[in-house]
């Protein structure tokens, strides 16, 4: 909700697509500096300990977004605000991300991680697609003043609920956070599985940021569609990553993971892509879907493969790594995709974004072979599954 209100704010208050681009880019961007000194404290600290701090961070980004609404006339100052809230939501997410994933870890047995970390990923992603249709409906029965209430709310019951959780400290000796640093990345490079799966992701990401900024602008230029059903047709992702983060859980004992997460990536890029060649809302909401929910499995069965070949002595940092790809591609993505929605327009820019996805996924399944032998969890835990 809070990336979605930087975007759509921007958009249809402040006027400004370069700026939902930029907004994004600030909500997503400081990972690619923080995110590394989060990994290590992962591996430090209790991770629920790292997720409080990171909503307080979260909390305070709503509450500002309120503020500038409520108080600031001006629109360079109420831009500011916009701008500083963002980054806000950026500082806690570097550090709730990967300490989330890392908490995971502390409460299942090894044997259930992976399926633990599909489940985990589900919910995420249902978030993510309810976000926009909660705004829209808030914003009916509110304004604006009342989605900034809402997100603050559920910042606060949702660090009241993880007091539950249990969460300890690995008490190991702390050496200079660089030192440690480069660890997890030696970890990462003597494992080209492990490598190739954290570049699978970067380019699974790459749809995410187009998704939040050129869908809102086609939605409204294009399909012409009324608030209310903007929001419909935005909120059409949560059932798709639903189905989808469901058929990974249900892939990921049957099928080859690895090819499954190209031909995933391939069929979004594709059906994003078609997206911008329609002007029909429902034939635009199908390819919604189907890009959701293909795009969905394949993220899905990256995460829960990271977590199968991460070691405990390094996986906080590991999944920091993951933590930024996620956090940093679709904020890189969506700066992009405001230019390129200025530039060429909506339609336009959602169909040369879906091709460049999908050729990227052919080329990926050419080179990459470890992950294309890659067959999966499963496999993994049997002792079937070849050494990478």
């Amino acid at each position: 909700m809070v990336n979605y209100s930087v975007i759509i704010y921007a958009q249809e208050v402040l006027g400004s697509d370069v700026l939902s681009g930029l907004g994004f880019a600030l909500c997503f961007g400081p990972p690619l500096v923080l995110g590394w000194y989060a990994g290590v404290l992962c591996d430090r600290l209790a991770p629920t300990r790292i997720i409080h701090v990171g909503q307080f961070s979260l909390l305070a980004s709503a509450v500002v977004l309120a503020l500038g609404h409520w108080l600031v006339e001006g629109p360079a100052l109420r831009v500011a605000s916009v701008l500083a809230a963002a980054l806000m939501a950026g500082v806690g997410w570097s550090f709730v991300a990967p300490a989330r994933m890392t908490a995971l870890a502390q409460i299942v047995t090894p044997q259930k991680l992976p399926r633990a970390a599909l489940v985990l990923n589900l919910l995420v992603m249902t978030g993510f697609g309810l976000g926009p249709m909660a705004i829209s409906v808030l914003r009916i029965a509110g304004g604006w003043p009342t989605v900034f209430l809402v997100m603050a709310v559920l910042f606060v019951l949702s660090s009241l609920c993880l007091l539950a959780v249990p969460s300890a400290a690995s008490h190991k000796p702390h050496r200079p956070v660089l030192d440690e640093v480069f660890e997890g990345l030696r970890a990462v490079y003597a494992s080209p599985l492990l490598s190739q799966l954290l570049l699978a992701a970067i380019f699974g990401y790459l749809m995410m940021g187009p998704m939040q900024v050129m869908l809102p602008k086609f939605a409204r230029q294009v399909l012409a569609l009324p608030e209310f059903a903007r929001g419909a047709f935005l909120g059409a992702l949560a059932p798709a990553l639903i189905v989808g983060g469901v058929l990974a859980m249900l892939v990921a004992r049957r099928l080859a993971n690895g090819p499954a997460i190209f031909a995933a990536t391939l069929f979004a890029g594709l059906c994003f892509g078609a997206i911008g060649l329609t002007q029909s809302p429902s034939l635009a909401t199908f390819f919604l879907v189907l890009a959701g929910t293909s795009g969905g499995m394949g993220i899905s069965l990256i995460v829960a493969s990271i977590q199968a070949q991460a070691q405990d002595s390094v996986r906080g940092r590991v999944l920091a790594m993951y933590t930024i790809i996620s956090q940093v591609v679709p904020a890189a993505s969506g700066l992009v995709s405001g230019v390129l929605v200025y530039w060429m327009g909506a339609a336009q820019a959602i169909a040369v974004t879906g091709v460049a996805i999908a050729t990227l996924a052919l080329v990926n399944a050419g080179w990459m072979h470890a992950l294309r032998r890659y067959r999966g969890v499963a496999a993994a835990q049997s002792g079937h599954e070849p050494a990478p």
